[in-house]
């Protein structure tokens, strides 16, 4: 904020002499000496010059209404100003502002602007002739004072960085020095002129920085008494304050007023380019200067923001700031802690919450029910006659408020952003705070007395507060505190029809409740809230005003005579007004969104959305086709190498980008072949083998393995051995490897893929079968007889299953999240069986976001971002366990290495990708550079490789290293917006992700970099899992699961959930391990971490270390 002293002139300059200092946040007006009697001081846009001149009082806000226009056009006049750090000149100002503001602290200006001039008369007056008219007399009213001293008179301009609060100096009475007997003026002293032939000239010294002149300061001149205001409470002496230390907080001064400044952000264009940035509930209309939206019958707010009568509405926000609690000398933090309001608008009543705050901070918040307030201010009930603040300035606005608590003087600054209402219909709000708050002791309640506030547009002062502190010990403390804010807002200028707004207006807060529960850690406030006359009159009786209605709380209470009434439903809902029902306008009015557009449905209101390819006409209704520009690479009118050394990459409007492929390097117009085979990419027990663009590996004899890891044969199991020499026996010197078969009436055990014993043993000779155990040996009375088999049953382990753990059955299921639970979908083969989905685990007050599975101990594991935590359960029953509960801000990607018994998660608050072991012991930090969103994550165990995205809307991309945390490469970064899900298949060696900016799901093979599209024109997917030749995704818009065919390029089915709300990550939990193999499936002989990578494995130690660990690379 600029403070800007306006004349019609092109100079703006205060009149005389005016000291503008500049001390920490905050800035003060020092008016000292003469005034003219044609200037003022103004905190707003003034009118045009024919619309005040001559015709005061003026219209809109001034401090001093000495208003004319000035001349120095003929040479004569003269204005001279400075900037001055000089230390005299900073230690008066410093005395003149401390002695009007006693009760602040000192403040430490760092530098002064001074402004006067000499001979300038008034624009127009006629001269005599003689010359003697141009020297210009002012006129002295220097006989008052707000700041102690006569004809000193000082004003702040607010507090940094909002300067629009203007406050005059506190101090009305002149101090003993400064009386005078017989009311005698003292005389003005001048500034030392210089002769310069004709006219004198004030002469200034120049600015200078090193050091302090040694001329002595002359005494400035008293000024004009402008128009004062006086503080409408009594200055309350401040306290000795005890000894500790806390960050220095900036001076503000004890007068308490709201400050509603319309910040007017329209300009002059049209409707008919600017429509959409009305409310789809609102019109356009142009004016003679511009443009403005006004809601629609039915709704109330500004127009850009609109929302129906009587819907309740709700509000979502993060908390963030530092809050010192009574004499404490650390602050306690807040980091995006959740706000949650809801408001039932046809009663007035508002609820707010805000989750996790400590236990020592929780109970000190319990008096500033105030946080909610401007809320409930925002939908407050409205009397016969007046409107609540959405209905005025709509969603978008500024909130700074300032609390002084008595009699101890500790002062809080919150801050709140109100951003609009979302694409779910909520507000949306960021909140700061910041200082100290008096202490409240655990255990206390508190009780916060009815009040009222009065709003004056523009301007409004608002009240002290009282409330009661009940102590544990059973004793009651009776405090208060005042209360000041600012709000600001965005205005509409050109509308012509003037609004009848009450310029003032009386919120009445009352039946508060506050509540802090220290369990689940919320403070809770409720209060309700009318706004009206601030004239004390006969209550409304009608129930409308009382809101005790009975109304449904989706209807509008439409007031008749007397006590009679009618319930209406708002906008988007049918029923009697007792009973109201949401209307699923895309259900019955399907053509309601027109031609290439997606209508997606609401509570009491839906949304129209183009489809891929459209976009919205000036009209802000129709979807046309967008201008596409010719895409060079699709027709191959480029100029690349071919495309078997490199890639096209159309970038938008007919540019592309050419890039060699894997395997050559170059330019992209000419790419040549790399030699892969000279940089070791084989294991050392391989062969290299190059070819153009790539490079093959193979084992050397004695090992097998895919060239990329090679193993020894491994050493036979106890069950292969006793098969093999019943085949060697059987053979008596000729064995065949190739086809071996035990003799007749002879066993040999049957062994499963990893060597092991089957549960199962069956000799086909004598037609009988029979359970073993581990080590082979028959289980007791579990031999069958002929053309039987046993029926084996494992012995349980593990406590039993809980109620809110369903076990789930044999065979694949899908598993996603949704707010406070994750559901499981049962797959017949590739089709989601709807009809069996149910919840698997049920999660109140949280929200899972990313989810794993764990095939070998078959446990689901997910991200909470709400703790923030990382948990698991086991499918086959128990208790939930929290593994990972500390150093998290939103964890929200997930991956299991099944082989290596590992976990690696993503954390997009942080910007770092971590490890762990799957107990969330031996936590490690992989990356935390070049990270801004990383979101999905995924593991490819037999490789040792990771993938994850990065959803930077700046520059989002998709990368690759191996476990260990080396060779870290940028996969793909053309062509993507938001990519939100990633999925790898280990059969297919595909790496398939779905983009929400791009609105595509795409696949590609990491090593040939081959990349394609499989479906497109999707809506909002967030996550995303493959299984066979399906892709399973989930969908924030459609609030839906939904199958993709890999093959066939198309959705198949779509299941939606009973719960209609956002879903989350989504997971498989296939019957069997997939077949793998990596060399940390035994921890790799390593001390502490086992991290595997291509054709190897490291020893890594975690970040906290015992002393013990030993990091190595093999």
């Amino acid at each position: 904020w600029t403070l800007t002293i306006v004349t019609s002139t092109t100079l703006k300059f205060c009149r005389e002499i005016c000291i503008h200092v500049f001390a920490d946040n905050n800035t003060f007006v020092i008016i000292q000496s003469q005034i003219n009697t044609n200037g003022f001081l103004s905190v707003e846009e003034p009118q045009v010059e024919s619309e005040y001149l001559g015709k005061m009082p003026a219209s809109f806000r001034m401090i001093a209404v000495f208003l004319g226009d000035l001349d120095n056009s003929d040479g004569v006049g003269k204005v001279y100003y400075r900037q001055d750090s000089r230390p005299s000149m900073l230690l008066r100002t410093t005395d003149h502002i401390n002695q009007a503001f006693p009760q602040d602290d000192e403040i430490k200006p760092t530098h002064a602007l001074i402004i006067t001039w000499e001979n300038v008369a008034a624009h127009g007056v006629p001269g005599r002739g003689d010359g003697l008219d141009r020297k210009v007399r002012t006129t002295l009213i220097a006989w008052e004072t707000n700041s102690g001293r006569r004809g000193v008179w000082v004003y702040e301009i607010g507090t940094s960085p909002i300067f629009y609060s203007i406050i005059p100096g506190q101090v009305t009475n002149l101090s003993p020095e400064e009386g005078m007997a017989g009311g005698q003026m003292e005389s003005v002293p001048e500034f030392p002129p210089r002769n310069t032939g004709e006219q004198q000239e004030i002469e200034f010294p120049p600015y200078e920085h090193e050091e302090e002149e040694e001329t002595p300061e002359q005494e400035l001149p008293p000024t004009v008494h402008p128009v004062q205001y006086q503080p409408r409470y009594p200055v309350v002496p401040e306290p000795p304050q005890p000894s500790y230390s806390e960050p220095p907080q900036p001076s503000y001064s004890e007068m308490w007023f709201v400050f509603f400044l319309a910040v007017f952000a329209y300009n002059s264009e049209t409707c008919a380019s600017n429509r959409q940035k009305c409310s789809s509930f609102a019109d356009c209309k142009d004016y003679t200067n511009g443009y403005c939206c006004q809601c629609r019958p039915g709704f109330y707010g500004n127009g850009k923001d609109c929302v129906a009568e009587g819907k309740p509405q709700r509000m979502n926000g993060k908390v963030n700031g530092r809050v010192f609690v009574g004499n404490t000398p650390s602050p306690l933090e807040l980091s995006n802690n959740d706000l949650h309001s809801y408001v039932v608008a046809n009663d007035g009543r508002a609820y707010v919450a805000i989750s996790t705050i400590p236990a020592g901070l929780g109970p000190s918040l319990q008096p500033l029910s105030s946080l909610g307030g401007v809320i409930g201010w925002a939908f407050a009930l409205e009397q016969p006659g007046y409107e609540n603040g959405f209905s005025i300035i709509g969603g978008v606005f500024s909130r700074q408020a300032e609390v002084t608590f008595l009699p101890g003087n500790e002062r809080l600054t919150i801050k709140q952003e109100f951003k609009g209402i979302d694409e779910h219909d909520h507000l949306v709000v960021s909140t700061e705070l910041e200082g100290r708050l008096p202490e409240v002791p655990r255990g206390s309640t508190v009780q916060i007395d009815p009040y009222k506030e009065i709003y004056q547009y523009v301007i409004t002062s608002s009240s002290n507060r009282d409330y009661t502190v009940s102590l544990p010990d059973g004793s009651v403390q009776t405090k208060a505190y005042q209360w000041r804010q600012t709000i600001t807002y965005q205005s509409c200028p050109n509308d012509e029809e003037v609004r009848a707004v009450q310029s003032t207006q009386q919120l009445s807060v009352d039946q508060i409740f506050v509540m802090y529960d220290s369990g689940n850690q919320l403070i809770r406030y409720a209060m309700s809230n009318k706004i009206g006359s601030i004239h004390s009159g006969p209550p409304e009786q009608n129930p409308c005003f009382t809101g005790r209605h009975g109304c449904d709380t989706n209807a509008a209470c439409r007031p008749g005579e007397g006590v009679q009434f009618t319930c209406e439903c708002s906008t988007g809902f049918t029923g009697d007004g007792r009973q109201c029902y949401d209307i699923d306008e895309c259900r019955e009015m399907p053509e309601i969104c027109g031609s290439h557009a997606l209508c997606n449905n609401q509570p009491g209101t839906f949304r129209c959305e183009c489809v891929d390819g459209f976009q919205f006409a000036s009209d802000g209704k129709t979807c046309v086709e967008v201008d596409r520009p010719i895409d060079h690479c699709q027709r191959g009118t480029n100029n690349c190498d071919i495309p078997e050394r490199a890639r096209c990459s159309y970038t938008g409007a007919s540019a592309y980008i050419c890039s060699c492929l894997s395997g050559f390097v170059g330019d992209g117009y000419t790419c040549r072949d790399i030699e892969e085979c000279e940089q070791g990419r084989c294991h050392r027990d391989a062969v290299c083998y190059n070819s153009q663009g790539s490079f093959t590996c193979q084992c050397r004899p004695g090992f097998h393995g895919d060239g990329f890891q090679c193993t020894p044969e491994h050493e036979k199991t106890q069950c292969e051995r006793d098969r093999e020499s019943i085949q060697v026996s059987s053979n008596t010197g000729s064995f065949s490897f190739f086809r071996p078969r035990p003799a007749v009436s002879q066993y040999g055990p049957t062994c499963d893929q990893h060597g092991a014993y089957e549960p199962t043993q069956c000799h086909g000779s004598i037609g009988q079968c029979w359970c073993v155990d581990g080590n082979g040996q028959e289980i007791p009375n579990t031999r069958t007889g002929p053309g039987q088999r046993p029926l084996f049953i494992p012995p349980p382990i593990g406590p039993t299953t809980r109620p809110d753990v369903s076990p789930v059955a044999p065979g694949t299921h899908l598993l996603f999240a949704q707010s406070g639970k994750i559901e499981q979908i049962p797959l017949d083969g590739y089709s989601m069986n709807k009809g069996e989905a149910k919840a698997l685990l049920h999660l109140p007050d949280r929200v899972a976001i990313a989810v794993a599975y764990d095939c070998v101990e078959k446990t689901v594991y997910w991200t909470d971002i709400t703790g923030p935590s990382i948990s698991k359960a086991s499918l086959e029953g128990g208790d939930t366990i929290s593994l990972v509960t500390t150093d998290l801000e939103s964890p929200e990607g997930l991956a299991i290495d099944h082989l290596a018994r590992l976990m690696f998660w993503t954390d997009s608050m942080k910007d770092r990708i971590e490890v762990a072991k799957l107990d969330g012991s031996q936590r490690r930090v992989l990356f935390d550079t070049d990270l801004v969103n990383p979101r999905p994550i995924v593991a490819d165990p037999s490789y040792g490789r990771l993938y994850w995205a990065d959803w930077n809307r700046d520059g989002p991309k998709i990368e690759m290293s191996n476990m260990d945390g080396t060779d870290r490469t940028v996969l793909v970064k053309d062509d993507l917006g938001l990519p939100n899900g990633l999925t790898y298949d280990p059969e297919s060696q595909q790496l398939c992700w779905a983009d929400a900016g791009t609105r595509k799901v795409q696949c590609m093979d990491p090593n040939s970099r081959n990349r394609r599209t499989i479906v497109e024109g999707i809506q909002y997917p967030f996550a995303i899992v493959s299984h066979g030749r399906n892709l399973y995704y989930t969908d924030w818009r459609r609030e839906a699961v939904v199958a993709v065919d890999r093959t066939t390029d198309r959705e198949t089915d779509e299941f939606l959930p009973q719960k209609r709300s956002r879903v989350y990550g989504i997971a498989t939990t296939p019957t069997q391990c997939p077949q793998a193999y990596n060399y940390c499936s035994n921890n790799g002989g390593c001390s502490h971490l086992c991290l595997p990578r291509r054709g190897g494995f490291t020893c890594r130690c975690p970040d906290v270390v015992d002393g013990s660990c030993v990091e190595r690379k093999l």
